[in-house]
């Protein structure tokens, strides 16, 4: 019988700019010790890889909640991809969308929140 339960699984980038931001947030919304974290370079962008992470989260740790997390100025994203911040903008959350919306498909019991985090610190929610 499983007894290791985790509150949710938290992925983000691994872009060292944002981890200050990003942890000050999960101490805020979790309790300690109670949250899985995966960091891959542009977050959702490698999505097989995440649903893969959710998949054994799920499994191994009997997770309730995914918080996906981007950021702007993503360079895994490719910068030269986006002749502006609006365009940039509106890519993350097209990807945050359509990942939550896979995560729900496969694990419709799964609560998902979805977060543009901008340079500033700024966790902008998207729905």
């Amino acid at each position: 019988m499983n007894d290791h339960n985790a509150e949710g699984l938290v992925v983000t980038c691994i872009d060292f700019r944002l981890q200050e931001a990003i942890n000050r947030w999960i101490a805020q919304n979790f309790q300690p010790k109670a949250y899985d974290r995966v960091a891959l370079a542009g977050g959702v962008k490698s999505l097989d890889t995440v649903l893969g992470q959710i998949d054994i989260a799920v499994r191994l740790h009997n997770i309730k909640k995914v918080v996906l997390i981007n950021h702007d100025d993503c360079g895994a994203y490719g910068q030269e991809n986006f002749p502006d911040t609006q365009t940039e903008h509106l890519r993350h959350t097209e990807d945050l969308r359509n990942a939550k919306a896979k995560i729900k498909e496969k694990h419709p019991d799964l609560e998902v929140e979805t977060f543009y985090l901008h340079l500033d610190g700024f966790f902008e929610p998207i729905s």
